[in-house]
């Protein structure tokens, strides 16, 4: 199935790579558990051997403030930014100076250049010391960049004055927090997307799928993590909860961005394929 699905994609990436002369740099969309890091896994193994090409991939949730940065941003700002998700609790300077050197990977094959990746630790919520980040040698060929919220676009104040959800009604009253992270997504991201070469977009049929997705993401986690006593993973109502952070701005990635991306998968609500849309240039 996997061959059927993104073999087709991977051999256009490495076509579309011949025609630029840097890294090509992918951005995948999808909401939590859609099968982003599946996906990038397939297509670094396809690029690798079927096309010759060196590939990394990065997570945008390896770029999460660590957990100290994030409270301290919750007493600064507003409460609900010690939880990890939305944009504004990402260190944007250190993914864009990262992305900066990938990018600059010379192509020729007797040149390398080595990148530190960071890495994130979900169990416990905190980044990981940058004894446990991963070390990239170069030349590059592709930069895959995956991310729940990538190629969301900022929202009007009327869209922001009414909330989605009891987290949003409850704990953000006054919209403090939704504004801050609407703001972010102007000035951190935005800018971020003209550094695409190009977009995939993984479309879930609705909002309703993410719950019981992101909840068997955290049960694989857990189950992986038994014989550890420290981990940070969550249960069904902590899931519930935490998925209320992601809502309105993965609806409005699943209404707006299908439009917008080279390659769309849309998905059933157990993550099978229904049909995937090739375009050669989007707008916007």
């Amino acid at each position: 199935m996997a061959q059927k699905w993104f073999s087709p994609v991977a051999a256009k990436l490495a076509a579309h790579r011949a025609t630029v002369s840097r890294p090509l740099l992918l951005a995948v969309n999808g909401s939590q558990g859609s099968g982003k890091s599946t996906l990038a896994d397939y297509l670094v193994a396809s690029l690798k051997f079927e096309h010759q090409l060196s590939v990394v991939t990065l997570s945008l949730d390896d770029f999460y403030y660590t957990h100290s940065e994030r409270l301290q941003l919750s007493r600064k700002v507003h409460p609900l930014l010690a939880t990890r998700g939305v944009p504004g609790t990402h260190d944007m300077e250190l993914l864009n100076r990262t992305l900066d050197a990938l990018l600059a990977s010379p192509r020729s094959p007797g040149r390398s250049t080595a990148v530190n990746i960071p890495r994130f630790d979900k169990a416990n919520d905190d980044r990981l010391p940058e004894s446990g980040w991963e070390t990239i040698s170069g030349p590059l060929d592709i930069i895959i960049l995956e991310g729940w919220c990538l190629g969301v676009r900022p929202q009007s104040a009327q869209q922001l004055e009414l909330p989605v959800n009891d987290l949003e009604k409850n704990e953000d009253a006054q919209g403090v927090w939704r504004f801050y992270v609407n703001d972010k997504i102007q000035s951190q991201l935005l800018p971020l997307y003209n550094r695409v070469d190009r977009w995939l977009m993984l479309q879930a049929t609705s909002f309703d799928c993410v719950f019981r997705w992101r909840l068997e993401q955290e049960q694989k986690l857990a189950q992986s993590l038994s014989h550890k006593t420290s981990s940070k993973t969550m249960g069904e109502a902590e899931i519930a909860r935490f998925i209320q952070y992601y809502q309105r701005l993965t609806e409005q990635c699943i209404k707006d961005l299908p439009g917008k991306v080279h390659y769309l998968y849309q998905l059933d609500k157990g993550r099978n394929i229904l049909n995937v849309e090739y375009r050669d240039s989007v707008s916007g």
